[in-house]
């Protein structure tokens, strides 16, 4: 089981993380903390293979709790969740050593993933312990970067998923399959399926928009 720590400074949603990790087959939730200093003095005392990291904590940020971390030799892997958007705050995690960024608000699915495509990077990493070939360390962190939702149908490409989730977070209001069709070069029923896909894992909303002709399906990003 990987041991997880949940850090998050409000306890109503930090309870709420816990049980989505007790929900990951292979995970375990080791408890939950709401300040840096607890974080660390929770992960000096006991083992935790991983750290569910809010990064805007009461008395330090995410990232001092990571270079606290470091400082002192310890590896313990660091998913950082955050609403924080920044380019230079996301290159300071990645330099802290953070296999995983997730942004606030998120799904179970959101989590899920991340926790999964963590997973099999840890056991990539384990079967080659020894002396692990390039090939090897490529495939452990490709698993990490993985594909939005987990694994995809049969038909879907993670390149045009890419695209159409890139469109539907950037859009000021919600988009129709032929929209995202427009956008991505593919066919309305293609762009449809790709968003019914993401409405499934619980990424994506969808509503009716009713007009003069037969209603239309709008689908939101789940900010």
């Amino acid at each position: 089981m990987i041991r997880t720590l949940v850090v998050e400074d409000d306890p109503r949603i930090a309870d709420a993380h816990v049980q989505f990790v007790e929900r990951v087959p292979g995970f375990t939730a080791v408890g939950a903390v709401h300040r840096g200093v607890e974080a660390l003095d929770r992960t000096a005392r006991e083992p935790v293979d991983l750290v569910l990291l809010d990064f805007y904590l009461p008395d330090m940020t995410g990232l001092a709790v990571c270079r606290a971390l470091r400082a002192r030799g310890d590896l313990t892997d660091v998913i950082a969740v955050t609403s924080a958007r920044d380019v230079e705050i996301v290159r300071s995690v990645v330099a802290h050593g953070v296999v995983q960024y997730l942004l606030k608000p998120f799904t179970f699915a959101a989590l899920r993933d991340k926790l999964e495509r963590y997973a099999e990077f840890r056991e990539r990493l384990v079967a080659h312990s020894g002396a692990p070939a390039q090939q090897d360390v490529d495939r452990a962190f490709a698993a990490l970067r993985g594909s939005v939702g987990g694994p995809l149908p049969k038909g879907m490409s993670n390149r045009t998923l890419e695209a159409v989730v890139d469109h539907l977070r950037n859009a000021a209001e919600g988009l129709s399959a032929s929209a995202v069709g427009g956008l991505t070069g593919t066919s309305r029923v293609t762009a449809r399926r790709y968003l019914e896909h993401l409405a499934e894992q619980g990424l994506a909303d969808r509503a009716q928009r009713y007009g003069a002709g037969r209603p239309e399906h709008l689908y939101h990003w789940r900010r």
